[in-house]
């Protein structure tokens, strides 16, 4: 198609640096439409699979999480990270031409890398399920159902391949809307697809096909957007030319550290795949755990990356000191709400949005198990998402992979020695455990570096926060204590969805009373908020 009546270009030049907080209230802006999205999508799959009941909901569960492992090794785990650092101080020494060039280049080699692994993925299926997914070994029709399921959702890592390079693209450039709007494409066309499945069977195929339709379609909102920016990234032939080389190189730690971690996920899976319901279990507790980490970690280090690429690059060290100061306190004064939630009130969140049709109570007393331990880890897994850019954006891959080593020994020795003992709660020990051993090794590495440490007056403003978080963790406790309290006289009025209204009646007040504790603590003023969203 001819290109003489597109819009021009948004931005030919290199963009306009903005706030950290400005970049991620953009960012998870976009995001929370895509949880909300997500969340009503899981609210129909869970009803429509269940859990422990049938073969359905594990053998979906494990066809999702299959692709995704090596999407988070090679392409958000490693390459993008060697990647948006490379292609910002591109843009800013030499600008678009030979950004895009670098671009081109880059998306050409590692979807072609993502094809090969998904081709040798699909055709040795049987193979990687029946060590992946031992457990199903004694229920043929669930290994068989799980084989042919992970073979049609496989296409998806070369099109979240390209995805994860061209919002590197986009975000490298300030444009952040549309890379986060990307997910909403898979949790509508999931939504769509699945709503109409007769029996959980059913929702399971038709739920991995609109994987891959939403694969494709993300793949092109964003070649869309990247042309809006100006951007000129199409089809190159794959070559090894010096600057890509340097990104393998880069990249191969980064890879390391995200299969490092990725480990975990595989140990976990295997252990759980001898219970039945048990991955689906803890994918829903994964999924609500996620919501803080994709609101608030990712869009933080999303926008991190390309500003401390900057200030970096520029060799300023005060402004990469306020940045990372304005991300740690903004991170965790909007995580801690969360958390504090899920560690006082599991059984409450799960039972109330999750249970119904084939979703049953026992599966939500195993989920909440889980959740529990999660909650814990809350913290600790968006501060990692936080602090690694102040690694990448130094071009220093090794020493995320070398912490990320140490947080899968203490995650495989938690795992296998509590999973025995306690089930799914167990692994979520494991992972929690880990997550935190991962940020203070992190923490005293940038320390002992000198490259950063937290700032006096944003440590008062982290333990106001804590203090606040704290207060309205047991608000959230009370309320779960006297449940049936606050049910009663909403069943009076409302018979049905009363479970569904006190959930969320006391998650708003939870909210409001945390929200009003910032500010009567000073922990958060206006002005900051003001000067925060100031564009730098």
């Amino acid at each position: 198609m001819s290109d003489s009546s597109a819009s021009p270009p948004l931005e030919p030049q290199s963009p306009k640096p903005q706030s950290v907080a400005r970049s991620s209230l953009v960012f998870g802006g976009v995001t929370l439409i895509s949880r909300v999205m997500g969340f009503a999508r899981d609210l129909v799959i869970t009803a429509a699979m269940g859990a422990s009941g049938n073969i359905a909901a594990d053998a979906y569960s494990t066809a999702l999480q299959f692709p995704n492992l090596f999407r988070r090794i090679f392409a958000e785990g490693a390459f993008t990270a060697a990647f948006v650092p490379a292609y910002s101080a591109t843009l800013e020494k030499d600008g678009p031409e030979a950004a895009d060039r670098l671009a081109r280049d880059a998306m050409a080699t590692i979807t072609l890398v993502a094809i090969v692994l998904s081709v040798i993925a699909q055709i040795f299926m049987p193979q990687i399920m029946a060590v992946f997914s031992e457990g199903y070994a004694e229920n043929p029709e669930k290994m068989r159902l799980t084989v042919i399921l992970t073979q049609i959702t496989m296409p998806y890592l070369p099109c979240m391949t390209m995805v994860a390079l061209l919002s590197g693209v986009l975000n490298a450039r300030g444009r952040f809307a549309l890379s986060a709007l990307a997910p909403t494409l898979l949790n509508l066309f999931m939504l769509i697809f699945v709503w109409f499945a007769k029996d959980p069977v059913t929702a399971a195929f038709a739920a991995s096909w609109a994987v891959i339709a939403a694969g494709l379609a993300q793949a092109a909102l964003l070649v869309w957007g990247c042309r809006k920016t100006g951007a000129k990234i199409g089809l190159a032939r794959p070559s090894l030319t010096p600057e890509i080389r340097n990104l393998l190189i880069l990249a191969v730690p980064g890879a390391m550290a995200a299969a490092a971690t990725q480990i975990n996920v595989f140990v976990s899976s295997w252990l759980a795949s001898a219970i039945d319901g048990a991955r689906t279990w803890l994918n829903v507790a994964d999924r609500l755990y996620q919501l803080p980490l994709g609101l608030v970690g990712v869009a933080i280090g999303v926008a991190l990356l390309p500003a401390l690429s900057r200030s970096v690059q520029a060799g300023d060290h005060e402004r990469s000191q306020t940045v990372m100061d304005e991300a740690v306190l903004l991170s965790m004064a909007l995580t801690l709400p969360a958390a504090a939630a899920i560690i006082a009130m599991p059984f409450f969140l799960i039972d109330g949005l999750y249970t119904r049709g084939e979703f049953l109570t026992h599966d939500a007393r195993e989920t909440a198990s889980a959740l529990l331990h999660y909650g814990w880890g809350v913290p600790a897994f968006v501060l990692a998402r936080v602090l690694t850019p102040a690694f990448f954006a130094r071009k220093d891959t090794f020493g995320p992979m070398k912490f990320a080593v140490v947080s899968v020994i203490v995650n495989l020795a938690c795992g296998l020695t509590l999973f025995p003992l306690i089930g799914v709660a167990g692994l979520a020990i494991g992972t929690s455990a880990a997550a935190w051993v991962n940020v203070f090794l992190m923490l005293f590495t940038l320390a002992h570096r000198k490259t950063w440490v937290l700032g006096a007056k944003p440590a008062i403003g982290l333990i106001k926060v804590l203090i606040a978080g704290g207060l309205m963790g047991a608000f959230c406790a009370a309320c779960s204590y006297y449940r049936p309290l606050i049910e009663g006289p909403i069943a009076q009025v409302m018979p049905h969805g009363t479970k569904e209204i006190a959930i969320v009646a006391v998650c708003f007040a939870g909210l409001l009373l945390y929200i009003a504790l910032l500010f009567v603590t000073r922990a958060i003023r206006p002005s900051d908020i003001k000067k925060a969203l100031r564009t730098k």
